[in-house]
């Protein structure tokens, strides 16, 4: 595996050398032509790739291939109103479709499932990623397309659907949508197993899934910037992530100092495709904060695996000097019965001093005017904030299925330090 990375390393290097100005550029201001890469160590010595990189360079200007030879084009959603925009040749689709096999067959899904797609189609990768990657292992597919939550379960009862993928929070809405409806998930359907990917399905989430939804649930990874979904994917047995490595080629730094981390330690993605051709991307820094482990898995694979997301370097707030992420807070709640998975960071000023408010939604049964039973909860929910993330905030309880629902990534922090 290290010798075929090494030769796909040397070959993107001396692509991107020859086809893409801002690489060229970017290597030559380092001091290294592509003979210098002569191991894997020294990955480290290449330039790194940002999300501002590509803005800059939007949206044609990272491509190593002419655009009569790209077939396909994506792209996410950008601060200014302009999509990242990433490239596909007709063998990178292929490529493309042979990861996301990997990821659907570890999660034990093949041509005796009914897949119903809920992420949404378009410029977003998600969606065709997943499509295509379920029709090379023979799954009967539905792309239904992410909102129309009624629907969504209608089809799921009328298709016998037994595999659903969509965001990890969207899945939990369509329980909330499913009863409503008077159908019982675990009794009334079929889905036997959930493919959640697009945004960080933490422990506490997870298990709520399982247990709402009666399934086996699996998490995959995968960004735009380096091709969409299918870099990793679960087994299904909790001991993380496995990365296609003969693709991607994956590091942890410090994300303060850019410093290579040793497998084991926590810190900052950065991940560099191998075979990319229309878009290849050097030293991506993901901002997504896991650890690398090397050990075989037991479920037989061998290849290198990667924690779940614990958050993103960008996401996490810093309240009263303590760091804290999206995820703790779903770790938290997973803890309280009284409440659901439903919740929304607000961080203001007070003064000089930054201020967290957790909105939280209550579960129906719960949902109650007896103060004295919600002082009780909201006590509850910040011994174990203390505990786990070490910080005291103020809870505020709200009402089931007041907080926003989306088809998507959900907004989970609402920063107006800066209003």
């Amino acid at each position: 595996m290290e010798a075929l990375q090494l030769q796909r390393l040397q070959e993107t290097v001396a692509r991107v050398y020859r086809q893409v100005p801002f690489y060229r550029k970017a290597l030559e201001e380092k001091g290294l032509r592509p003979e210098d890469i002569k191991t894997l160590a020294d990955v480290s010595k290449l330039p790194f790739t940002t999300k501002q990189d590509l803005r800059d360079n939007y949206p044609y200007g990272l491509f190593a291939l002419p655009l009569k030879d790209v077939v396909r084009l994506h792209g996410s959603s950008g601060t200014t109103g302009k999509p990242i925009v990433v490239g596909y040749s007709r063998q990178d689709l292929d490529d493309w479709s042979e990861l996301l096999a990997r990821v659907i067959t570890q999660a034990t899904v093949g041509p005796e499932d009914v897949t119903q797609i809920a992420f949404g189609y378009g410029l977003f990768t998600g969606g065709f990623g997943l499509h295509y990657g379920m029709e090379k292992v023979g799954s009967t597919v539905v792309p239904m397309s992410s909102g129309n939550s009624e629907k969504q379960i209608m089809l799921m009862q009328d298709f016998g659907t037994t595999a659903l993928v969509s965001t990890p929070s969207y899945a939990l809405h369509l329980v909330e949508v499913a009863q409503k409806m008077g159908i019982d998930p675990k009794k009334d359907l079929s889905l036997r197993v959930g493919l959640f990917g697009g945004e960080p399905c933490s422990q506490g989430m997870e298990a709520a899934l399982q247990e709402l939804w009666g399934i086996r649930v699996t998490d995959n990874y995968g960004l735009t910037e380096v091709g969409g979904p299918g870099v990793s994917g679960d087994c299904g047995l909790g001991e993380g992530q496995h990365i296609s490595e003969d693709f991607y080629l994956a590091e942890i730094i410090d994300p303060d100092t850019c410093e290579v981390l040793p497998y084991g330690e926590e810190g900052e993605l950065v991940i560099t495709t191998l075979r990319k051709e229309a878009c290849p991307v050097l030293r991506y820094r993901t901002r997504d904060i896991t650890r690398l482990m090397p050990e075989p898995c037991s479920c037989g694979r061998t290849t290198l695996r990667m924690k779940k997301i614990r958050g993103r370097s960008d996401d996490m707030l810093i309240i009263k000097g303590v760091n804290v992420f999206p995820s703790q807070i779903e770790v938290v709640l997973a803890e309280v019965a009284a409440v659901a998975m439903h919740y929304q960071m607000v961080v203001t000023k007070e003064g000089y001093s930054d201020a967290l408010e957790i909105k939280v939604e209550l579960e129906p049964a719960y949902f109650t005017d007896d103060w004295r039973q919600l002082k009780e909860i909201e006590k509850n929910i910040l011994r174990v904030l203390k505990r786990v993330v070490g910080i005291e905030c103020k809870i505020t309880l709200v009402s089931p299925q007041s907080l926003e629902r989306t088809a998507g990534k959900a907004k989970r922090v609402l920063d107006l330090r800066n209003n």
